[in-house]
């Protein structure tokens, strides 16, 4: 979207929260985690690393084992609202920087028949709290106090805020 040249190069680490880890600590944590890990394959450049986890009162709520976890998530967090918290990492030359953002989100109240059709499109399936804003997810949204973006997974304005602190800032032409 923004034009910055990139190559998509995943992380094996698990997603597994530490016991009484707090939401903001796991997403920072494995922002870092994942971006150290990359950059240990491509040293001198710059990657980022980031995750995403939503939280309903005090319950993470990851990415469902299945259709039928998807629904009970959706289920959930219908006619509700709830925190995204995503985390961003910069690893440059073994330093690196983080930053956090928290968005609430507020679901509409969702029919067995709308999730029911929302899983069948196979979105939910890969996504933490079983939803993608930025896809078919979109219509479960009543509405979103905070960065869209980072409900998204990939806050800009602090991937560009990262880049900048490492001397990288960003260039509206190439």
């Amino acid at each position: 979207m923004l034009g910055i040249p990139h190559r998509v190069d995943p992380s094996d680490l698990p997603e597994v929260p530490e016991p009484g880890e707090l939401p903001e600590r796991f997403a920072v944590r494995l922002a870092r985690e994942k971006a150290l890990q990359v950059a240990a394959r491509h040293p001198g450049a710059p990657v980022l690393g980031a995750d995403t986890v939503v939280v309903l009162g005090q319950q993470l709520m990851g990415k469902p084992a299945s259709p039928a976890d998807a629904a009970r998530i959706l289920e959930q967090l219908s006619g509700r609202d709830h925190r995204v918290v995503t985390a961003v990492a910069l690893a440059l030359d073994r330093e690196v920087r983080d930053r956090c953002d928290v968005t609430r989100v507020w679901f509409r109240p969702l029919t067995t028949e709308m999730i029911e059709a929302y899983i069948a499109t196979g979105e939910p399936l890969d996504k933490a709290g079983a939803y993608g804003v930025q896809g078919y997810g979109a219509v479960l949204v009543e509405r979103i106090e905070g960065d869209f973006f980072s409900v998204m997974g990939l806050p800009v304005r602090l991937v560009i805020e990262l880049l900048e602190s490492a001397g990288l800032p960003y260039r509206f032409t190439r």
